[in-house]
């Protein structure tokens, strides 16, 4: 393949292969840039329709037009072989970038805000993208997301379990079944289809992957990570993971679809709300029983019962009330509220009964 032309590039080097192709370096001859070009693997069998829906949806997602969307530039077919001209990104993949410890929560923060951005986008055009991991996140040097691969999992085939020394591929139709199975939703394993709450799955464990440094849901086979997801709750994420993202993530991955987030723009706002706080780290040296407050405004009354902690958090597309029982032992979110103002963050004393803030 080394040297040959796809429509009008040529092709330089091999930077990458996975379940879906083998994805080339290329030099746009006519444009003059570099780019880069993905392969369909000719095992997958597609026949004339399945290869022409693939064009299809690839030339979908060369519509949306978003700084954290990988460009496709163009589709195409020569002697047999199905490609998919797209942007060149340099950068490391959010999945390499994890540690065993997780990354950072600032960056946990930062990345999830602009791969929520880049799901709102497709959503609001029509768009699910059916296999976000964190194989096809890449983050450039200068801290951008790049989501890879919009809208074309779900033509290509089965789900894929991408272990250390195992595969795994879903013995349903690969029309109707897709993805890299443990970021598959519980509703596309009980054979429903994929929609944006699904997505808002997945981002749920690519947040929780990059927290963590683990996936939420793990087995040895295909039949063990489906069960988990299907049944098992994730351990909580403790310090130094704010409450806040903790949070958001447990909401992504609610069993029900209809209890999750509804749109991507919800888990943006979410998450932005945790970053204007500046509340993205606890100690875990520090006095429990301590309060710890930040600048509050913009909110005429708030009450806490005695054993709760409740946290107002927001920015200007809204406020979100996080709310930890002593005696249910997680946190809820609630929100956006209070939409237009500008609220930031308090964290009440929970060692006395009812609190009254006033502007």
């Amino acid at each position: 393949m080394i040297g040959q032309m796809l429509g009008h590039c040529r092709v330089v080097a091999k930077i990458g292969e996975g379940g879906m192709g083998i994805v080339y370096r290329a030099y746009d001859e006519v444009l003059h840039r570099d780019v880069a070009v993905k392969v369909v693997n000719k095992d997958l069998r597609l026949d004339s329709s399945a290869s022409q829906s693939l064009l299809h949806e690839a030339r979908a997602s060369s519509s949306l037009a978003h700084p954290n969307i990988c460009t496709v530039h163009e589709v195409g077919e020569t002697d047999g072989e199905l490609y998919i001209v797209m942007e060149l990104v340099e950068g490391k993949s959010l999945r390499a970038m994890s540690t065993d410890a997780g990354l950072p929560p600032e960056s946990v923060l930062r990345y999830g805000v602009q791969i929520a951005s880049a799901l709102a986008r497709a959503h609001d055009r029509g768009i699910v993208h059916r296999d976000l991991k964190t194989a096809n996140i890449v983050v450039t040097s200068h801290g951008l997301v790049k989501v890879l691969d919009f809208g074309l999992a779900k033509q290509v085939g089965g789900g894929i379990f991408e272990g250390t020394t195992r595969s795994f591929a879903t013995t349903q139709d690969a029309s109707s079944v897709s993805g890299t199975l443990p970021y598959m939703a519980p509703e596309i394993l009980r054979g429903d289809a994929a929609d944006y709450r699904s997505d808002l799955w997945a981002l749920g464990v690519v947040l929780y992957e990059a927290a963590s440094g683990r996936l939420p849901f793990g087995g040895r086979t295909g039949f063990e990570i489906s069960s988990a997801i299907m049944r098992e709750i994730p351990n909580p994420l403790g310090p130094p993971v704010p409450p806040g993202l903790w949070a958001i993530t447990q909401r992504c991955l609610t069993k029900e679809p209809i209890q999750r987030y509804q749109r991507a723009g919800e888990v943006q706002a979410a998450l932005e709300a945790v970053q204007s706080a500046g509340i993205v780290s606890t100690s875990p040296s520090a006095d429990p029983g301590a309060p710890r407050t930040t600048v509050l405004h913009s909110v005429r009354h708030a009450q806490v019962r005695k054993g709760d902690f409740l946290l107002l958090l927001g920015t200007t597309k809204g406020a979100f009330i996080l709310r930890s029982n002593a005696q249910r032992r997680r946190w809820e979110v609630g929100g956006p509220y209070f939409h237009g103002h500008s609220v930031y963050a308090m964290a009440y004393d929970n060692r006395e009964g009812h609190h009254r803030i006033h502007p």
